[in-house]
């Protein structure tokens, strides 16, 4: 609607335009006319005191279609064709008096007249009243024929000759109506067109429109483009481009995040992202695991002081929010069976926001390694320095004269032998658990009978166990197959957990093993009904050198070594060794070996 207004103001300015710039150019073309003829007049002017001459002088330029008019300077008119041609005696001046009355009722007021008296020329234009048309006047100064150049002004004339303007409106009318009617037929023609293409484009905006909107709901099927080549074709080719770099681009940062989550959620680190006004905005479900948070269930938003209640967790953040560039630490969680883990705090900048990544590392296994080394170490020196002493004490005593002494010098060298003995069996437990653990430890794998292992070893148990009447029996079901594994090891731990078993089993006790088959492995089982371990050293009796009763143990001559080389004969085989006991209730020591295939 405002390009049509816009074309038809246009068109109508121009209209206007037009009509004005022909109206002008008939004025000129008028004067031009008038011009002429009144050159014409001048150069034959005829004699003005002869009336009868004036007025066929009159009549004879009145005959080119101009209206002719001879006004004197005093205002009297002396001659007007329009005055001849109703009768010639209509107007007659006197001849003596030189009085007429003027002969203007076309309205205009005569400054034409005072123009061409004063100037020699005047022009003016006027509106007949009587024809309802426009007049163009046209006056210029006349003089006598022989008339001295001094008395010019006084004895001028004035000719003013009036032209009807040519019909211009009329003219322009008829030139303006198939000019409109062809404009309106364009017109007409040009909506039509323009609606038709409107439409068009509406009906393609509207597909970009909806396109858009798919785009932004995550839809990035490409818009169907045709075949014109226009600016929207052109638009519609550079939208399914951007949508398919968009798509791509949302692809390859879903997989990262999709593998950046599988990657924080399958680690056994707990990682947590903390903003810098302590509220947690990211955790994996190890995070949760080790704070006992999954009870607690979504912990994101959360603040970190409600989440987590270690002191020196809570300073690390803090210190990583104020600007250190990574600070560590390290807490313990837990109190029945205490974790230790190392805390990383380290700060990140991104953008306008900060914060600071915290990764707890679990150390329990590397601080028990410790401890276990601390302890070995101390046990080693302990289990050595009590044989040394003995041996160097004994030693210093036979060479101070107790050589001499018969009744005593036996003993000192058996209590020197029996200590030496000691020494060399710790020795050798020391070289095999090495041997153990380093991966050199020979084992000769075939099928093994369970039957014949546990009778060989129950066999060596007994007499160990009637001396201290001791109960023990064997409970082994038919058909148990046998296991794939080296005799000789198998023999050493059964052998081991039998020793035990007697070690710890007060007389009138009763020890059984006993056997099963599950899940393609043969489980084997010494229960006693000794003094029993208490929960929480379960796990360490399998450590060099850690006695439940360290005196009882070293009265016994044992070295502290048995369980530690037992557990890993059997992970040598494949199976594993385990214990379930309480105190004052026994123990059950449980051994699993593959099946032989």
């Amino acid at each position: 609607m405002a390009t049509l207004a816009l074309v038809l103001v246009v068109l109508a300015g121009g209209d206007l335009y037009s009509w004005r710039v022909t109206r002008k150019q008939a004025q000129d073309a008028g004067f031009e006319e008038l011009a002429a003829l009144s050159r014409v007049a001048r150069s034959r002017p005829p004699d003005f005191e002869d009336l009868a001459a004036l007025r066929l002088w009159v009549s004879e330029l009145a005959a080119s279609g101009a209206q002719v008019t001879v006004v004197r300077r005093d205002g009297l008119v002396l001659a007007d064709s329009a005055d001849l041609s109703k009768s010639p005696e209509a107007k007659s001046p006197d001849a003596k008096s030189g009085v007429g009355q003027p002969n203007v009722d076309d309205g205009n007021d005569q400054a034409e007249i005072q123009q061409a008296f004063s100037k020699d020329e005047g022009r003016s234009t006027g509106h007949n009243d009587a024809t309802n048309r426009d007049v163009l006047y046209y006056a210029t100064a006349i003089r006598p024929r022989g008339a001295p150049a001094a008395e010019d002004a006084r004895t001028a004339y004035v000719l003013r000759l009036a032209l009807p303007l040519p019909d211009v409106d009329r003219q322009f009318s008829a030139m303006r109506r198939p000019v409109w009617t062809a404009f309106l037929v364009l017109l007409a023609f040009a909506a039509g067109t323009s609606l038709l293409l409107f439409r068009g484009t509406s009906r393609r905006i509207s597909g970009l429109t909806e396109f858009s909107r798919r785009m932004a709901a995550g839809d990035f099927r490409p818009l169907s483009v045709d075949s014109g080549g226009d600016s929207l074709d052109a638009l519609a080719r550079e939208l399914n481009k951007s949508a398919a770099r968009l798509d791509a681009s949302i692809n390859m940062l879903t997989d990262e995040r999709n593998r950046s989550a599988a990657i924080l959620g399958s680690m056994i680190e707990g990682v947590a992202v903390i903003g810098e006004d302590e509220r947690v905005i990211f955790s994996n479900g190890a995070f949760s695991q080790i704070l006992g948070l999954e009870e607690i269930g979504e912990i994101e938003g959360r603040p970190l002081l409600e989440v987590a209640r270690q002191s020196d967790l809570l300073a690390a953040i803090r210190m990583a929010l104020s600007g250190h560039e990574q600070v560590t630490s390290e807490i313990v969680v837990g109190t029945v069976r205490p974790r230790s883990f190392a805390v990383t705090a380290a700060p990140v900048q991104a953008s306008s926001h900060k914060g600071a990544v915290l990764v707890l590392h679990e150390i329990s296994d590397l601080r028990r390694l410790e401890r276990v080394r601390q302890d070995f170490v101390a046990n080693v020196s302990h289990e050595f320095r009590t044989p040394l002493t003995a041996i160097q004490g004994f030693a210093e005593t036979l060479l101070g004269g107790a050589l001499d002494d018969p009744a005593n010098r036996r003993r000192f060298v058996e209590i020197i032998r029996e200590h030496a003995m000691r020494l060399a069996r710790l020795t050798e437990d020391l070289l095999k658990l090495s041997r153990i653990e380093a991966g050199q430890l020979k084992l000769e794998f075939r099928p093994v009978s369970v039957a014949q292992l546990v009778e060989s070893c129950v066999e060596t148990a007994q007499l160990k166990a009637t001396p201290r009447n001791l109960a023990l029996s064997v409970q082994l079901p038919d058909g148990l197959p046998a296991v794939r594994g080296d005799a000789n090891s198998l023999q050493e731990v059964l052998q081991n957990l039998l020793d035990n078993a007697l070690q710890y089993t007060p007389g009138g006790g009763r020890i059984e093993v006993s056997a099963s088959c599950s899940d393609s492995r043969v489980i084997v089982t010494i229960a006693d009904t000794g003094i029993g371990i208490p929960q929480a050293e379960q796990e360490r009796i399998f450590e060099r050198f850690y006695r439940v009763d360290a005196a009882r143990s070293r009265e016994a001559g044992g070295t502290g070594l048995g369980l530690s080389i037992a557990r890993h004969i059997m992970e040598a085989h494949g199976g594993r060794l385990w214990v379930e006991s309480a105190v004052g209730e026994g123990s059950r020591f449980h051994f699993s070996v593959p099946v032989a295939s």
